[in-house]
């Protein structure tokens, strides 16, 4: 673990200082060197993961695709979403525009006498190991997003936002990021709450991020693969994932249930494969199907109704918006 965390950061150095740093003093913005060498690491963990999805994840889409017929433009959308998230340009811009925000919000909860409880601290003795403890976060962060997942699910306004996501018809390993960016800032900002909340230090929350987006970016492969029994309900899969995105299925209500067939209505509670990494929470709370099939993906009132999701960037954000005032 340690030769991973200690490569990482001599690669994050050089990037600073051969690439950022001269870019900040050449703005004007030196007071930001600590910022922009956080920025370094994101922007660095980003470049890795586009490198294993082209050499891993793009190949193995290759080998069992589960559609044959693709949409290339809706693709190269998608794209772009991976590329400004995955190399930090929408972090940045997150942390630009709220981090006042932030900081005072945390120093309310300090007010309140809701500081920090470092979660791995508490289980002196078991957690002595870096990867135990690296392992307990991530079960309490992917924990934490059901929840978030299932919440973008209920309610209808954050729906109008996330169904942006579900309207790929063209599932692929770059369909991860098709988000409503602010679907994404509303997530984003709850998951580094709960970090700030439960003590993950920087290193450990960009090693959490890494591998969750690599897990997800695999779940949304165009890939005909499951992990098997056993495996299924260990980490959420292909095959298991796909089925969350199945058209009247996975993230909606029955065909058969009136109150659903008006559109644009919340699927509600009633889908399945909720669970970011983790089966266990869908198990748990009875919102499993591990059926093996491969559903076409998208939106029923796509299918039915011809509603209209967008296929260019900002035309997918302006669709997401008027949803969200009930005008789309």
């Amino acid at each position: 673990m340690q030769w991973i965390l200690n490569l990482f950061e001599a690669a994050q150095q050089w990037l600073f200082q051969s690439a950022v740093e001269p870019i900040l003093y050449a703005f004007g913005l030196g007071g930001m060197l600590e910022d922009g060498f956080v920025a370094t690491g994101w922007i660095l963990a980003g470049l890795v993961q586009i490198a294993v999805l082209l050499a891993v994840i793009g190949p193995l889409q290759r080998w069992r695709p589960v559609d044959q017929a693709l949409d290339a433009g809706e693709i190269r959308t998608d794209v772009l979403y991976t590329l400004l998230h995955r190399l930090g340009i929408f972090r940045v811009a997150l942390f630009l525009s709220v981090e006042p925000l932030f900081d005072q919000l945390f120093g309310w909860f300090r007010v309140m006498g809701l500081g920090t409880v470092h979660i791995d601290q508490l289980m002196v003795g078991v957690t002595d190991h870096p990867l135990i403890s690296f392992a307990i976060y991530l079960v309490v962060f992917d924990f934490f997003d059901y929840w978030i997942h299932r919440a973008q699910h209920r309610f209808e306004w954050w729906w109008s936002l996330h169904s942006l996501h579900h309207s790929q018809r063209s599932m692929t390993m770059w369909s991860d990021n098709r988000n409503h960016l602010l679907d994404d800032l509303i997530h984003d900002s709850l998951i580094v709450i709960i970090g700030q909340l439960i003590g993950v230090g920087p290193g450990q929350f960009i090693g959490l991020v890494v591998i969750a987006q690599l897990s997800e970016s695999l779940q949304h492969a165009n890939v005909r693969l499951h992990f098997g029994w056993l495996g299924e309900r260990l980490w959420v899969s292909p095959r298991y994932h796909r089925l969350h995105h199945a058209i009247g299925m996975g993230h909606e209500k029955d065909a058969d249930d009136a109150d659903n067939l008006v559109y644009g209505r919340s699927p509600a509670m009633g889908g399945h494969n909720f669970s970011v990494l983790l089966p266990c929470w869908d198990m748990l709370f009875g919102t499993a199907n591990f059926e093996m099939r491969w559903d076409p993906t998208g939106i029923r009132d796509q299918v039915e109704a011809g509603r209209e999701y967008g296929r260019g960037f900002w035309e997918q954000q302006k669709l997401g918006l008027l949803r969200l005032l009930g005008r789309a």
